[in-house]
């Protein structure tokens, strides 16, 4: 029986989530096509394994032969110097959608992050409409993407699901990751539906489990029906109310970006 896709492009499969959704999307396409710069171990059944550089022009052009969609998970996942982040995230992400363009590539998911708006305040409830504020070079990349994203969709109708992943790991770290967790079956719901509904034009979507407490509004992607099964109520108890409180001037617990707001140089009183 014949799956949706004859050929599926991960990025970043080396990667920690792209080690977690490895085996989560065989069944969307005939062939997975893994690619990283990183070594990715040797080829299962329905994997083609394509190590690249998403720098290189020509290559990714290349690995996006006959691809018909892509879930782009690749780059750097954490703050860097802004020419390493340069290469990876923004020169890498023009080439794929240049040769996703090309080659005739319907749909792009971009693995963006919470960190292009992480510059709200906790107290902050945001839509998808709301200005980016980018917390770190890594976000200001990502902005990028969406950006560049949204200039294909108009210029050639390219369309892209912008995920806005929150924290996808097994259990949230902390208390800010009560509001930002997003649970590995979500993910993976939230990328099918990104991948299966009929028509998604340019969307944003925010990337949370159905937390207790939110700052984000997704009724502006409400037509990829993503509807998330797992909370992160299950943990609070992880992260009980000491009455012990982070200072009044802690910009980890004053923005939604967490560390990534308060690392890096400030500019500012």
């Amino acid at each position: 029986m014949s799956k949706p896709f004859k050929r599926l492009l991960l990025t970043g499969a080396a990667g920690g989530l792209g080690k977690v959704l490895r085996d989560r999307i065989k069944p969307w396409a005939d062939v997975v096509v893994l690619s990283d710069i990183a070594d990715m171990g040797e080829a299962r059944e329905g994997e083609e394994i394509i190590q690249c550089d998403l720098a290189d022009k020509a290559a990714v052009m290349k690995l996006l032969e006959g691809v018909e969609a892509v879930l782009h998970f690749g780059g750097i996942s954490t703050e860097n110097t802004f020419e390493n982040i340069m290469q990876a995230n923004i020169l890498g992400t023009y080439n794929l959608y240049e040769a996703a363009h090309k080659q005739g590539t319907k749909r792009i998911i971009f693995a963006s992050s919470n960190h292009t708006i992480g510059y709200y305040k906790w107290t902050d409830y945001i839509d998808a409409d709301s200005p980016t504020r980018p917390d770190s070079f890594y976000g200001v990349s990502k902005c990028f993407g969406e950006s560049l994203s949204r200039y294909y969709y108009d210029r050639t109708g390219l369309e892209t699901v912008c995920l806005r992943i929150g924290s996808s790991f097994p259990e949230p770290a902390n208390p800010r990751m009560l509001v930002t967790w997003l649970s590995y079956d979500d993910l993976e719901e939230a990328l099918r539906c990104s991948l299966f509904t009929p028509r998604v034009g340019h969307t944003i979507l925010f990337g949370a489990s159905a937390n207790p407490a939110s700052w984000w509004d997704n009724s502006k992607a409400a037509h990829l029906g993503y509807v998330p099964k797992d909370s992160s109520v299950q943990f609070a108890d992880k992260f009980p109310d000491t009455g012990v409180y982070p200072p009044a001037d802690d910009l980890a617990t004053i923005y939604q970006g967490g560390g990534f707001a308060a690392g890096g140089p400030r500019y500012r009183d």
